[in-house]
Order: C-alpha cells, then structure tokens, then sequence
C-alpha cells in the first residue's frame, strides 16, 4: 500500500466541508485501518498558557506562553495531540518520520511547561480521521492536492500561510483555482 504518511493534504476550493474547506491536514498515518492527521492552519482561541491553566499544569517557564493551539479536527475534540521534533520519548508516541513523532501524553505537556521537552511542536484538540478507503476516494474525488511535508511549513510559517506555502511548493496558486467543474 502506498502511504501519504508525513504529507500535506490541501483542500481544494470545492471542498466546502465546514470542518475541512480551506484547510491544510498534516497526514500523521495511513494504513489498511484508515487515516489520521491534524489541521494544523485553524487555531483556536487558546494559548498554550491557557490549555495549561484549563488542565492545572503549573508553568514554570514563560517559553511557550502565546504559542497557538490548534483545532486538529472533528474526531476526538476533547483529547490533546502533539506533534513534535525530536526523538519520541514520550509514553504513547508514534513515530511518523525520521523527525517527527505524535503524541498523546501529558509528559510531553508537563515537561515543555517547564521550558523542557522538543524544540519545536504543534499542539492540536482533536484530529481528522477517515476509515478505510474513504480517503483514498476524496482523493479520487479531487477534494484534496497532496505535497510531502515540510518541517518549515508546519513549524515556521505563520498558521494563516502555511496552505500557500504548501501549494506553492507544488507550483500552485490556489487563489486561481476555482470550485467548478468543467466538462468537456
């Protein structure tokens, strides 16, 4: 099976899925039970600062105060996803590539509340899941434009550029692309 683990999804202009339209999903894993990533261009109203303040996690550093949390998608929104540089230490990580690695556990929390923890990181409420085969036919469908991921979208590119940057690495300008169809 040919896997799209450790790339983008872009959203095509005629996506118009509340949850989806307009969006940029980071592919974490793709198998023969389905497919899991996060959003990772809609924040949500949330700092880092504040998720720890909501969970009770005391802050000892003031290194990740403003950093955005993200809404990673409709499945499993009140469960915390972190994807992270580095080696995955932390409990109930998955690797994704040589660089990347996706966790679930409050370890991870716990230490980059003390300034510890991977240099850098993504934190997501929720992902985006699709069972077998569903995927595979929204990309038939043309829903989605696929690109390898780049560590410098998802870790330095402001979260309401990292769909052009993605298309752009593709040679694509989505603002001239339209959501019809034509047909010949």
């Amino acid at each position: 099976m040919n896997t799209l683990r450790d790339h983008f999804l872009l959203a095509m202009p005629q996506l118009k899925d509340p949850h989806f339209g307009g969006s940029l999903t980071y592919l974490c894993e793709q198998n023969e039970q389905g497919a899991l990533g996060l959003i990772i261009n809609k924040p949500l109203p949330l700092t880092f600062a504040e998720l720890m303040e909501q969970m009770d996690i005391e802050m000892t550093s003031t290194l990740h105060l403003d950093k955005q949390v993200f809404r990673g998608g409709p499945v499993h929104v009140d469960r915390g996803f972190v994807l992270h540089t580095g080696a995955s230490d932390w409990k109930a990580s998955l690797p994704i590539s040589e660089q990347l690695s996706l966790t679930t556990s409050l370890d991870i929390l716990e230490a980059l509340a003390k300034g510890e923890g991977p240099e850098h990181f993504l934190i997501a409420l929720g992902c985006a899941g699709w069972e077998v085969g569903q995927l595979e036919q929204e990309l038939l469908d043309n829903a989605w434009l696929t690109c390898p991921a780049s560590e410098s979208v998802l870790f330095a590119t402001l979260a309401e550029d990292r769909l052009t940057a993605a298309a752009t690495s593709l040679g694509i300008n989505l603002d001239l692309m339209t959501g019809q169809a034509g047909h010949a």
